[in-house]
C-alpha cells in the first residue's frame, strides 16, 4: 500500500529550536525567537503550486520550513530555466523585499512544502520593536546573498571558459 504524501500542518508554529536552525534567525534571543514564532504566518503548499510569478510585486519573503522549491528565471527567449532548488531552511522572496523591485524569478513547490511567511510588515514591526535583532536579520540576508552571488559567479567562470574553450578549438 502506497502513502500519499503528507502535506505539514499549517498552524503548527515552528520551536524556537527549529528557528534557531535557520540562518536567517541566527544569533537572535531566544525572546526575539519566541516573538517570531508567534507571530509570522505559516503557509502550506502543495507541489506544483506556483508561490510567486516573476514579475510580481513582492511584499513578503519565505523560508521552507519543511519540502523543496524550485527557483525559475525566464531567459531572454521567454523560455523558463530552472536555477535553483531549495529546502529546509532556505529563504527566498527577499530580493523584492531588500531592493523593492518585482520578483525576479518565479518560485514552485516541488514537494509538499510548508514556508513561513515574513511580510515587509513583519520587518518593519521588529525594527520598531528591537533595532538589535532588526540589524541581525538584514545582515543575515546579506550574508546569504552574498553566498549565493558567490556560487553564482562560480558559475559563470565556469561557463565563459566553456564557451571559450568551445571557441577556440
Amino acid at each position: 500500500m502506497t502513502s500519499q504524501p503528507r502535506v505539514p500542518v499549517a498552524d503548527a508554529a515552528p520551536t524556537i529550536d527549529r528557528l534557531r536552525e535557520i540562518g536567517l534567525f541566527g544569533a537572535l534571543s531566544d525572546e526575539t525567537l519566541e516573538h517570531l514564532a508567534s507571530v509570522l504566518q505559516r503557509k502550506n503548499v502543495a507541489p506544483g503550486t506556483t508561490i510567486f510569478q516573476e514579475g510580481d510585486h513582492g511584499h513578503d519573503m519565505f523560508v521552507v520550513l519543511d519540502g523543496e522549491v524550485e527557483v525559475l528565471k525566464k531567459s531572454r527567449r521567454g523560455r523558463q530555466q530552472r536555477v535553483a532548488i531549495l529546502g529546509p531552511s532556505d529563504m527566498l522572496g527577499e530580493m523584492s523585499i531588500i531592493d523593492v523591485q518585482p520578483r525576479s524569478a518565479t518560485v514552485r513547490a516541488l514537494a509538499p512544502t510548508r514556508l513561513l511567511r515574513i511580510a515587509a510588515e513583519d520587518l518593519d514591526a521588529l525594527y520598531r520593536h528591537d533595532l538589535k535583532a532588526y540589524a541581525i536579520v538584514v545582515l543575515n540576508v546579506a550574508r546569504d546573498l552574498s553566498r549565493r552571488l558567490r556560487v553564482t559567479d562560480g558559475i559563470l567562470a565556469d561557463i565563459a571558459a566553456n564557451v571559450l574553450d568551445e571557441y577556440v578549438r
